[in-house]
């Protein structure tokens, strides 16, 4: 009956050593950041801030040979809204669950790729909205609130196999919440030629109110590296049907890379809005220096009509941040 026990337990250890090849590896990459401004505006005066996040990454292939790898995020930064109990609370603090963007992909060659991604997820055409310059406003001011696009909670994005050498297919379906309906999305991107990449992609923008078709967001963009100056312009344009704030935004970059560590850059976006009587414009000169882990950048950035009523602000950054 021993020997019996014996060889059942070698036997049951050798088929958990093989379950634990198909089930893969995890691995955990970190990142932190320090900064400090100075804004000389409506919200005038020095801060600093931190910010620092733990991703969680793995997978492996399975017996058919399609590969499943799965991702979460730990940010204590989250972006979560305040709950109604801290609200009520007066707490000021954000949502305490430090559980950020996560996702489960499954993969293989024939088919591409299928993501299903909860917090943090992106349409299609969401992916490449990040405007030339890089999001000035979002990044260094207030936050720019631009008109609303799919829901980010519920996401089903599919990378479509290559067709054609250089070009990138992908397609999304959000799915709908109790203030807004399903909608889809695509975005095409093309490298096809050395130091070219041309993206153009269609959004639609969810909701639940009657006769409101027609809501679409539309992102064309482009860059061109040219041995160490690389040039972008990007438009964004929000065609809300029967609403009276359209929205476009332009915007162009140009980049310098002095050395592998070294590279300046200037910036600029101008967010137009019917209706509105300024335009919003933006521009921010930008330094970096990176070695290894550690990048430290230096910028300036100046606004006119930040708030569309004709105002002037100015904002200088210095940061460090850290990859690991």
């Amino acid at each position: 009956m021993n020997n019996f026990k014996k060889i059942g337990l070698t036997a049951l250890a050798g088929s958990l050593v093989a379950t634990s090849v198909y089930a893969g590896e995890m691995s955990v990459s970190g990142s932190a950041s320090w900064r400090i401004s100075n804004h000389a505006g409506t919200d005038g005066g020095k801060t600093m801030a931190m910010g620092n996040q733990l991703t969680f990454t793995g997978g492996g292939e399975m017996d058919n040979g399609m590969n499943v790898s799965l991702s979460f995020i730990l940010d204590q930064g989250d972006d979560h809204p305040a709950t109604a109990a801290s609200t009520a609370n007066n707490e000021a603090r954000a949502d305490s669950s430090p559980f950020d963007s996560h996702s489960i992909t499954v993969s293989s060659d024939a088919m591409g790729s299928i993501t299903f991604a909860g917090e943090g997820a992106s349409s299609a055409q969401n992916t490449i909205d990040t405007t030339a310059a890089g999001d000035i406003w979002d990044n260094t001011f207030s936050g720019y609130t631009k008109a609303g696009n799919a829901s980010a909670s519920k996401t089903l994005l599919w990378t479509l196999p290559s067709m054609v050498d250089g070009l990138g297919v992908v397609t999304s379906y959000n799915m709908s919440t109790a203030g807004e309906e399903a909608t889809i999305g695509y975005a095409l991107t093309y490298t096809g030629v050395e130091g070219l990449s041309v993206s153009y992609g269609m959004g639609e923008v969810g909701d639940t109110t009657a006769g409101t078709g027609g809501r679409e967001v539309t992102t064309m963009k482009a860059s061109f590296a040219f041995g160490p100056v690389t040039a972008a312009m990007s438009i964004n344009d929000y065609d809300i049907t029967g609403a009276t704030a359209n929205e476009e935004q332009s915007s162009y970059k140009v980049s310098y890379t002095i050395s592998d560590e070294l590279s300046v850059s200037y910036g600029s976006e101008t967010h137009e809005t019917v209706g509105q009587t300024y335009d919003e414009e933006f521009e921010q000169i930008s330094v970096s220096y990176t070695t290894g882990g550690l990048t430290a950048s230096v910028s300036q950035t100046d606004a006119t009509n930040a708030s569309g009523s004709g105002d002037e602000q100015e904002k200088w950054n210095v940061g460090l941040s850290f990859a690991f």
